[in-house]
């Protein structure tokens, strides 16, 4: 690793090239350590050679320690006087990653040092948002905080005017109104706003076409849905907006127990340019397919697709009680694992802390369920940390998803969360 690094030394044009090569060794916890401590070394001998610095944040992110990865962000946004560009960008990834402390503090760095700046507006957007974020995933939901982000968006809208740039805000008063608080007249008149607005972009235009489709689907009006869905598709073809629409169509189908014209619209999307968009096609898929391949009539799915119907209107005790009987019908079926775990994750969000832990055990204690084990096993640890606040046994579960799942999707937030619950100082 010393040696690579000399090689920006005199020459910073070859940062990428040294990115690229550290990011090939960096295989293990010791690894990120050891390169950790040698950038942290290399910033302190050598203030002037930004690079250093560059890579240290590169390294924070690349190991989802934002906290750390923001001091970074700081002192290049200075020295590079981008007017809170640089915290910004790392806020956003944060946000992304759920890692809502160190966005908010981002956000709240940009909105105070940069009043005047170019980037105030989107910050002080992204602040609320991101504070939306961290509500609706703090269970169970606080109807008192809901109503607090609205009276917040409310502010935000009196501060900076209902423009094309600010549609955002209102589309998320919607949802809010929509999904959490039951008021569809509400949240359809303000996406009739956003739709009505002169000037608005049509991308701004059509995600809030999506957002009224959704809300007819929580009237159990899925033509209506299906209508819009399908007008955004034709206006965006080859983009994410379209593929997001054509996504919806498929869950559409999906709840209506269409599985051929669900499976039709997956298959396009599985080649999707947005990753998030072509995984969740390929998981309704698999869905699909590994559940009529024996049970051809789909009947177990289609009582299954209620139950995430009912999951979508935030109809909780009614989805929790489909489950219920779902699993005492089809014992052993091939929905057995997607049945416990949806049941684990809607208890979390009723509050029933112990009731999930339980839940989620039936999964990690059984090794026919291999292929949901480690989301089972980082849910587990999830609640233990943030519902059930027992931190030691957060930790040794976090290590053994790092332990036993190596190969897991959730083995670098694993890590994040396994250091710091150990109390390291980055």
């Amino acid at each position: 690793m010393a040696e690579t690094l000399r090689l920006i030394r005199d020459d910073d044009r070859q940062l990428p090239f040294v990115r690229n090569m550290l990011q090939n060794s960096l295989r293990e916890e010791k690894d990120f350590d050891a390169l950790e401590k040698i950038l942290l070394t290399n910033v302190q001998q050598n203030p002037d050679q930004v690079v250093y610095s560059e890579l240290l944040l590169w390294l924070q992110v690349q190991r989802r320690d934002f906290t750390g990865a923001l001091v970074q962000a700081k002192a290049l946004d200075r020295r590079a006087r981008a007017e809170g560009g640089r915290v910004l960008d790392l806020a956003a990834i944060a946000q992304r990653n759920k890692d809502y402390e160190s966005a908010i503090a981002g956000y709240e760095y940009v909105i105070r040092e940069h009043r005047q700046g170019p980037f105030y507006p989107v910050a002080r957007q992204r602040l609320v948002q991101t504070r939306e974020e961290q509500v609706r995933n703090t269970f169970p939901i606080d109807v008192a905080k809901i109503r607090s982000l609205i009276t917040e968006y409310e502010q935000v809208l009196t501060e900076l005017g209902r423009t094309p740039e600010t549609a955002p805000v209102l589309r998320n008063m919607a949802t809010l109104y929509a999904f959490q608080l039951d008021d569809k007249p509400k949240a359809m008149a303000l996406l009739q706003q956003v739709i009505d607005m002169p000037r608005a972009s049509l991308t701004v235009v059509d995600d809030a076409k999506l957002n009224l489709a959704d809300i007819y689907l929580l009237r159990n009006e899925p033509w209506e849905a299906t209508l819009l869905y399908s007008q955004v598709e034709k206006s965006h073809k080859d983009s994410p907006v379209g593929y997001d629409a054509k996504l919806r169509n498929a869950r559409l189908n999906y709840y209506a127990g269409n599985f051929k014209l669900a499976q039709s619209h997956l298959d396009i999307l599985k080649q999707a340019t947005s990753r998030e968009i072509a995984n969740d096609a390929m998981q309704l898929s698999l869905l699909i397919t590994d559940n009529t391949a024996q049970d051809t009539s789909g009947v177990a799915l289609r009582e299954y697709a209620v139950v995430e119907q009912l999951v979508f209107q935030n109809k909780l005790t009614e989805a929790l009680k489909g489950l219920d009987n779902l699993l005492q019908k089809y014992p052993g079926h091939a929905l057995t694992d997607d049945a416990w775990y949806l049941k684990g994750q809607l208890q979390r969000r009723i509050g029933d802390y112990q009731g999930a832990i339980t839940t989620l055990s039936r999964i990690t204690g059984n090794p026919k369920y291999d292929v949901l084990s480690d989301d089972a096993l980082f849910l587990t640890a999830t609640i233990m940390e943030e519902d059930v606040k027992d931190q030691a046994k957060a930790q040794e579960l976090y290590n053994q998803v790092l332990v036993k799942y190596p190969g897991s999707i959730y083995v670098a937030e694993a890590r994040k969360r396994f250091r710091k619950l150990r109390g390291d100082n980055s």
